[in-house]
């Protein structure tokens, strides 16, 4: 029994939480929200209102449609469609192979971001047979080239003051 009222401690303490982050995003606080959030803060992406748009989150200023994904891991798979948006934004926690998640743990940071080509991805799993959806299997060199945080990528500068926003949610 002791373990059980630990653990429904923590969840009230947890539900309060998840009430004062859900008052500041406007959304439950679950981390595909939390993502989409910190993304449209960082890189001033502009929300779809509806949240059951199908595979697009927001807007670049530019236009561009972007779906954004936080893993709290990254392990090289994503959740991609065939006709999703132009661009994906993945931030990640950690590197970790795909295994069984027993007596690990999975916060909440964002380690790296990548900004992926949605075509071009798509077009590399095609050449390869692989399967195009939830969990599709990336390279990793187009891992990698997308990443835009904390390496440095000419084709999508990440400013400075964005570095430190980003900052704030490192693990």
């Amino acid at each position: 029994m002791n373990d059980v009222t630990r653990v429904a401690r923590l969840i009230r303490e947890r539900n309060r939480v998840d009430a004062a982050l859900s008052a500041c995003i406007r959304r439950p606080a679950l981390a595909g929200h939390l993502g989409d959030w910190i993304a449209a803060q960082v890189f001033g992406i502009e929300l779809e209102q509806c949240t059951t748009a199908r595979g697009v989150d927001g807007r670049f200023a530019d236009g561009r449609t972007v779906n954004i994904r936080w893993y709290l891991k990254r392990d090289n798979l994503l959740d991609l469609r065939e006709d999703g948006p132009e661009l994906y934004l993945v931030l990640t926690g950690p590197r970790a192979p795909a295994e069984s998640s027993a007596g690990t743990t999975r916060p909440m940071v964002v380690n790296a971001v990548y900004l992926f080509d949605a075509a071009a991805v798509v077009a590399d799993l095609r050449a390869r047979g692989r399967k195009i959806g939830v969990a599709s299997s990336v390279r990793g060199e187009l891992w990698e080239a997308a990443e835009i945080y904390p390496r440095r990528n000419p084709e999508f500068p990440v400013t400075e003051e964005q570095r430190e926003m980003l900052a704030l949610f490192a693990g």
